[in-house]
């Protein structure tokens, strides 16, 4: 066919190029949406721009990361070919096989359980028995003696008296109250006490005989109270020497001097018999006591647990 502007024949289209320019004009359409899809997704709104600056300024501020060295794909893959490799390795029986090792787990240290303390043990050890003495019992037997010297001592100065006619039924009473709220009374009855439980705590655990032979030191010890009770009496702190020494002429040989003599020494020696009885009381379970020392100490020490 000739184009009749050109004087030329003309090509006529043929049927199968119809259909390709169809797709061409299909797929021009088709990379245009596509180009405006990416469009609308590469659009930046406000907020997120600001969210980039932000985070571009921390960057900025925080300075340049290290940089971070990869590693090739192909020396991945050479590693990757070279353990396959080992690994397909064929290992023949001249050369010698490695065994793996095995991993060895201490175990972890116990500490090994507390006993229970062993509890103490105590020894008792025997205490030696302290003797018993007998000097209390002597002084309180020494009062009930002076008691009875008293007792005795102012019945005898009353009989004196109602002799030589000083005392009589009517003033009996009278004499009475002024001899015991007298000095010539009280000072003997004081005297032969401390006489008696001097002797008493001299004695302790004694016998009798030793009462009886010392009791002449109490008479001797009440006949100077008997004494010394009429100078308290004179009274001799307003008296001369001279007056002094007479007083005690005249009681030297008084009759009350002789019977506080006599009175001090038996008095002395019956209630010391009582003293020395119960003194050998006393010896007998110091002795006692003794023994079960000696027997405890015989049988050993005993043990005690808590």
């Amino acid at each position: 066919m000739s184009d009749p502007r050109n004087g030329q024949p003309a090509e006529q289209p043929t049927p199968a190029e119809e259909p390709t320019h169809v797709d061409d004009v299909v797929g021009r359409a088709n990379e245009g949406l596509a180009e405006a899809e990416a469009a609308s997704r590469d659009a930046v709104t406000p907020e997120e721009a600001a969210e980039a600056h932000h985070d571009l300024s921390y960057i900025e501020a925080a300075g340049p990361e290290p940089e971070t060295v990869r590693e090739e794909p192909a020396v991945a893959t050479s590693t990757a070919g070279a353990t396959a490799a080992a690994e397909t390795a064929v290992v023949t029986p001249s050369e010698p096989v490695a065994a793996p090792a095995e991993t060895v787990v201490a175990p972890a240290a116990v500490a090994p359980a507390a006993e229970p303390a062993p509890q103490p043990i105590f020894v008792q050890a025997p205490e030696a028995p302290r003797p018993r003495g007998n000097r209390g019992a002597a002084g309180a037997i020494g009062l009930l003696a002076a008691l009875v010297f008293a007792v005795l001592y102012l019945a005898a100065a009353l009989g004196f008296g109602a002799a030589a006619g000083d005392v009589t039924a009517g003033n009996v009473a009278q004499e009475l109250t002024a001899a015991v709220t007298s000095w010539w009374f009280w000072v003997p009855v004081v005297v032969f006490f401390l006489g008696f439980w001097l002797l008493g705590a001299i004695i302790n655990r004694g016998r009798w005989g030793r009462w009886v032979i010392l009791g002449l030191l109490v008479g001797a010890v009440s006949y100077g109270g008997h004494i010394l009770g009429q100078l308290f009496q004179a009274p001799f702190w307003t008296l001369t020497a001279s007056q002094g020494s007479d007083i005690v002429e005249e009681q030297l040989l008084a009759p009350l001097a002789i019977v506080a003599f006599i009175l001090g020494r038996e008095i002395t020696i019956w209630f010391g018999a009582w003293v020395a009885a119960r003194g050998a009381r006393v010896t007998e379970l110091n002795t006692e006591a003794q023994r079960e020392y000696e027997r405890t100490l015989e049988a050993g020490p005993q043990l005690h647990r808590l």
